[in-house]
Parts: structure tokens; C-alpha cells; sequence
């Protein structure tokens, strides 16, 4: 049996194959407005190997000259995000247990041969929000640890309509993307995975 570190949740099939595909259609419409592009590392300028963009009145974005951070609007096109979907912003209020909404959803695409290395989200300032995220298309198997990036690390397959949850005590553990299994959902019509992370990044009544 698998046993998940303290504050993480895994919702698995929480969303149904019409769930799926509809909040696909809200993120494919969203795209539309803010297209996805390639984050870089900061100080190297490396390339991710996941394209994003992001939804919500903040986006996270990264790149060589000025680093992780959030801001209002989209790097590339210079317009603010679009606004979270409406069926995301529900499903945070039934599973985050925090009763503010969230700031943030990022939105990032993974081929076939992306990945994501063991990274903590702590650019944010709001620490007692959970992180939430759904799994869009094809399967990959997650990673998750503790606070300390040398704590054992769990991993399991998240598929298709799984939620989880970073919360509590796992807010800031440590998490990752190994691989992605091609071809393990059709939901996407040319194979790959979204995966939408909702964040809150200001305390409530924060300026």
C-alpha cells in the first residue's frame, strides 16, 4: 500500500471523462488568449522542458535575466492572464480547505519526453494555502518527498482526472515529474500531458 508523506493528497479519477474534457475546452480557450511558451532558467537561460502559460490575476514565470517570480501579465504578448476557469475554481473549494480563492493556475504542457526536476513551490508568500493540481492526457509517474531535498521521495503514477493536493505539512516538500507514459490517454488528441496547479501567492488582504 502506498503511504504518502504528511499533507499530501491524492484524489485519484476525480474528475470523470466528461469533467476531462471539459475543462480541457476551458484551458484550450484560454491558451487561445495567453499561448504557451518556453520558460528559461534563471542565470543559465536554459530552456524547461515543459511549455506553460498561466491563468488567474498572477502568473508564475521564469527566465535568465530576472528569475522566478509572479506577475500580471504574460511575458511574451504582454496582456494579462486570462481568468481561472470557473469548473477549476470550484474544485479548489472542494478539496483545498482554504476558503480564499487562488491567485494562480498554472498551466504546464508536457511531451512525451519532458520532465521536471525535484523543486519546492516557495514563490509565494502564502504558505498556509495548499498547492492543488489536475492531471490532464497521458499518465507520469510523480515524485514527492519532504522539506529536505535529501528525504525520501514516494513515487506513483498520476492519470488522467487525478487531483492532488500539497498541503499542511507537505506544502513546501520537495516534487517532481520523472516521465510521461505516452499513449496512456486519449485525451489529448496528439498525446501529452497538462498539468493545472492552482496557487494562492498573497496572504488575504495582503497589498
Amino acid at each position: 500500500m502506498l503511504v504518502l508523506p504528511p499533507g499530501i493528497r491524492h484524489f485519484p479519477g476525480f474528475l470523470d471523462e466528461t469533467g476531462q474534457k471539459s475543462l480541457l475546452a476551458d484551458i484550450r480557450a484560454a491558451v487561445k488568449d495567453a499561448p504557451l511558451y518556453v520558460p528559461t532558467m534563471p542565470r543559465s537561460g536554459k530552456p524547461m522542458s515543459v511549455r506553460m502559460t498561466n491563468c488567474g490575476p498572477l502568473g508564475w514565470v521564469t527566465d535568465k535575466e530576472h528569475g522566478y517570480r509572479y506577475q500580471d501579465t504574460h511575458p511574451v504578448t504582454g496582456k494579462p492572464w486570462p481568468p481561472i476557469p470557473d469548473r477549476l475554481l470550484t474544485l479548489w473549494d472542494e478539496i483545498s480547505g482554504y476558503r480564499h480563492p487562488p491567485e494562480a493556475c498554472l498551466v504546464n504542457f508536457y511531451s512525451s519526453d519532458a520532465k521536471m526536476g525535484l523543486h519546492q513551490d516557495r514563490d509565494e508568500r502564502e504558505f498556509s494555502a495548499p498547492v492543488v493540481s489536475v492531471s490532464l492526457g497521458d499518465a507520469c509517474l510523480f515524485r514527492v518527498g519532504g522539506r529536505n531535498r535529501s528525504d525520501k521521495v514516494v513515487s506513483f503514477r498520476l492519470e488522467s482526472g487525478d487531483a492532488l493536493v500539497l498541503g499542511g505539512e507537505g506544502r513546501l516538500a520537495y516534487h517532481g515529474v520523472s516521465r510521461i507514459y505516452p499513449g496512456t490517454s486519449g485525451l489529448l488528441k496528439n498525446g501529452g500531458r497538462i498539468n493545472l496547479t492552482l496557487r494562492r501567492v498573497n496572504p488575504p488582504g495582503a497589498p
